[in-house]
């Protein structure tokens, strides 16, 4: 049976990979699609989620927008990134589909508690606003959740101070809530998501497909191969948050480790530093991973396989839209 998540996002470039991702893999059935405010502002992110369902042909999936700031902190976004859209580069379509009236907190609580227990995965890619709202709000979904798998965190590595992740550093408060929740956190962080790296070999193979939404992710690539290049340095752009898909699809293309997770939500220089604690085995009841490793190959094949499956996807074609969701 496909197994069933709600991605959680702020697309971004790799955001609407990972969307593309769920929607064209078989192994997945995507119940919902929630937005949060992250990589820009939440009716940028919130629109660019439609654009690309529209790219993408998704239809009978709910869209719903959420939380528009972190629990305490003022917005920070990564517009030298994933520039003032939050997904230059490609001309996006106007988007076709309604947003759902619901909250996306509560998108994500009624579709939960709908399914049976231990069926849903909740798949964030952006800050973990809406998920720890969710739980706040409804924690019974705690055990009713199958695992939380989300892109976010380093062991190692940090990309928005040394330290710390973007995701997680823009909402610490957030991550702390998620990560002591009591469910099982896979954290697909920059350990893994660093050897993600759309090369000039992967851009061809993408290239190679040949349809509107393949295109589509070749533009993408581009914008953020550039962006990367001049931010940090990268010769190729990572790819972060389809990873966290992919884990959800075929987990032995992961290598993750059991080890007790803490988040830094007061420190100076280590503000939202993901504090991995490998002095001695994890105990047995440690309900938190962290990948470290990635079959690159099989991975970016995943995403290949996808994007063949998705074929011309909706329109086929992208757009000029300019229009404002208001979420």
């Amino acid at each position: 049976m496909p197994e069933k998540i709600i991605l959680d996002c702020d697309p971004g470039h790799d955001d609407a990979v990972a969307i593309l991702l769920a929607h064209g893999s078989p192994e997945i059935e995507l119940l919902a699609v929630t937005t949060v405010v992250g990589n820009q502002t939440l009716p940028k992110v919130t629109r660019n989620a439609l654009a690309v369902a529209k790219i993408a042909g998704i239809t009978g999936v709910p869209f719903a927008a959420g939380a528009d700031r972190p629990l305490l902190r003022t917005i920070e976004t990564a517009p030298d990134i994933h520039g003032e859209s939050g997904m230059d580069g490609p001309e996006l379509p106007e988007p076709d589909i309604e947003l759902d009236d619901r909250h996306a907190v509560d998108l994500i609580i009624d579709t939960v508690m709908a399914h049976e227990p231990g069926t849903v995965t909740l798949v964030p890619t952006g800050g973990l606003t809406n998920i720890a709202l969710a739980a706040r709000k409804e924690p019974r979904i705690v055990e009713r959740v199958k695992q939380v798998v989300l892109m976010g965190g380093g062991v190692h590595v940090g990309n928005w101070s040394p330290v710390a992740e973007f995701n997680i550093v823009i909402d610490p408060e957030a991550a702390h809530i998620v990560f002591s929740a009591g469910w099982t956190v896979v954290m697909v962080g920059l350990d893994l998501t660093h050897q993600a790296l759309a090369t000039p070999q992967v851009a061809a193979d993408i290239a190679a497909v040949g349809t509107g939404p393949a295109r589509f992710v070749g533009e993408l690539l581009e914008f953020f191969g550039q962006t990367y290049r001049d931010v940090q340095g990268f010769d190729s752009p990572p790819v972060h948050d389809p990873c966290a898909v992919a884990y959800v699809i075929d987990p032995t293309i992961v290598r993750a480790v059991q080890v007790p997770i803490g988040i830094e939500t007061t420190g100076t220089l280590t503000l939202g530093m993901t504090v991995a604690d490998f002095r001695a085995p994890a105990p047995a009841d440690c309900r938190t991973w962290a990948a470290m490793d990635l079959d690159q190959d099989r991975f970016w094949g995943l995403v290949v396989d996808a994007l063949e499956r998705i074929g011309e996807g909706g329109t086929g074609e992208l757009g000029t839209g300019t229009a404002e969701v208001r979420a």
